[in-house]
């Protein structure tokens, strides 16, 4: 179920109503769990067992960490945490993977397997790890309760791509009574608008004209190409992004609070900013359970290079089975220890954003195209024809204009409201005139909230919606990161 069909909406309207009963929370968490299953299995109904299956090994091994002193035994049901999650990432996602270049490699003909990948892999599988790591490091304790966990591991809204919810955020909420309330559906709405505005009115109608162009750069010249990669750079964060929100303010309505996943990241002064801002969840995953176990920057500063290089190559692999996955995080590596060595020279004096954020910008771009192309040769084509002098342009769409003006309107707002935290500036002061406001809160950021207590902000909410449906492309695409 996407989020930006009826389908869902009819969903989340049922179970709301459920929710809003006058039952016991212990009852309210076994409906939300049971909608959760019925949600994934709305996937694909077989790998629903495959969700199970990892809740209870986590769960157990969880549990007999913290019950054991011995250091063997407590490394010995870590490993088994570990092995078997990693062991079910690595066989769906990876296999056909090492088939198809060991058979190119030695010349073999192994047939590859007919594996279809279960969604959200990727996110449980690091969800449920984080949580047994954390146990192990006596940074939470275990949970009591097999529905508290179950209800932790499978809750839909962040389930199939996120944001990456760490137990020791989410569990602590748990205790709390949930169901909808005018407050939470006034909030989580206002953010669930505009997710459901970033993916259908500027993502998909981008992606109905970058994608042809992907699909045969050596139609399009240098100058359209460049178009195209800009074009990509936007849809990506509107439909990632715009997910992340649906997400949050889903959470919102049931009554949990998801942490925030996107920061205007496009504005970043440097590409280490760029990665505090996006994607938030997963950088600080692999900051905390990779970067830092490999010995951080407390090595020297060569071995801290390579831990940079080696985070980001496995952060890329993470996104898929392509070595197009591996150069971008390559290229991510290596430009992340190229401003680590530049920040660490004494004579280094940082240069203000507006002269470093276009140059800082412009790399993200370039290292989308990998990311975006499918083979190597596309990758090489669409590259050289950019950088390539070629007259006039072959394809010029207005979404691809206009989505960049949006963004870049929203990013500026956005900062104008970082920088005056308390009252918004004259953002939150706008917001005050048609009964709106900023709800900030330490877990999901802030985000813009119509409190629909007067005729203006009604008024507004039901212009926001007929935009979005009258320009909205016509038939909503899966979010990109579905695939990962």
């Amino acid at each position: 179920m996407i989020f930006s069909s009826p389908r869902f909406l009819a969903f989340l309207v049922v179970l709301l109503a459920l929710l809003a009963l006058p039952i016991r929370l212990r009852a309210k968490l076994l409906v939300l769990a049971a909608a959760s299953c019925l949600f994934y299995a709305a996937w694909d109904v077989r790998y629903l067992a495959l969700l199970i299956g990892v809740s209870v090994v986590d769960y157990w091994a969880a549990a007999k960490i913290h019950a054991s002193d011995r250091a063997g035994t407590r490394k010995a049901w870590l490993a088994l945490s570990m092995v078997s999650n990693l062991t079910l990432l690595g066989y769906f996602k990876y296999t056909n993977f090492l088939i198809e270049n060991v058979n190119g490699l030695f010349g073999a003909h192994v047939p590859a397997l007919r594996i279809l990948l279960p969604a959200g892999i990727s996110f449980y599988t690091f969800k449920t790890m984080s949580y047994t790591i954390d146990v192990y490091r006596k940074e939470i304790q275990p949970c009591r309760s097999w529905l508290d966990y179950v209800t932790f591991v499978t809750f839909f809204p962040e389930l199939i791509a996120g944001p990456i919810v760490r137990a020791s955020v989410f569990l602590p909420q748990m205790q709390r009574e949930i169901g909808p309330t005018r407050a939470r559906l006034s909030l989580g709405t206002s953010i669930f608008l505009f997710g459901l505005m970033k993916k259908l009115v500027i993502a998909d109608p981008i992606a109905s004209v970058v994608d042809p162009v992907f699909a045969d750069v050596g139609a399009y010249s240098g100058a359209s190409l460049w178009v195209a990669a800009l074009g990509y750079a936007i849809q990506i964060y509107c439909d990632f992004s715009g997910y992340s929100d649906m997400a949050i303010g889903v959470a919102k309505m049931i009554g949990y609070d998801l942490p925030e996943n996107f920061a205007m990241p496009y504005l970043s002064g440097d590409i280490t900013e760029f990665w505090r801002r996006w994607h938030i969840t997963l950088s600080s995953w692999l900051r905390d359970y990779l970067y830092i176990p490999l010995g951080g920057n407390r090595r020297g500063l060569g071995r801290t290079y390579v831990n940079l290089a080696a985070t980001m190559l496995l952060g890329g692999l993470w996104h898929g089975s392509s070595w197009n996955f591996v150069v971008w995080g390559a290229l991510h590596g290596v430009a992340l220890a190229i401003h680590r060595w530049l920040t660490s020279h004494p004579s280094w004096r940082p240069l203000p954003n507006v002269v470093t954020g276009p140059f800082t910008f412009l790399f993200v771009i370039l290292a989308w195209i990998p990311f975006r192309c499918t083979t190597f040769g596309s990758t090489f084509t669409m590259v050289k024809k950019m950088f390539t002098l070629q007259p006039g342009f072959h394809w010029v769409p207005s979404s691809v204009l206009i989505g960049a003006a949006v963004m870049v309107v929203a990013h500026v707002v956005g900062r104008h409201v970082e920088g005056h935290r308390e009252t918004g500036g004259l953002f939150g002061s706008a917001l005050a005139r048609v009964d709106a406001r900023l709800h900030r809160d330490a877990i999901s950021s802030w985000f813009v909230e119509l409190r629909f207590a007067k005729v203006a902000s009604v008024y507004l909410a039901l212009v926001w919606l007929l935009t979005i449906f009258f320009f909205a492309a016509t038939g909503t695409s899966p979010f990109i990161y579905f695939q990962f």
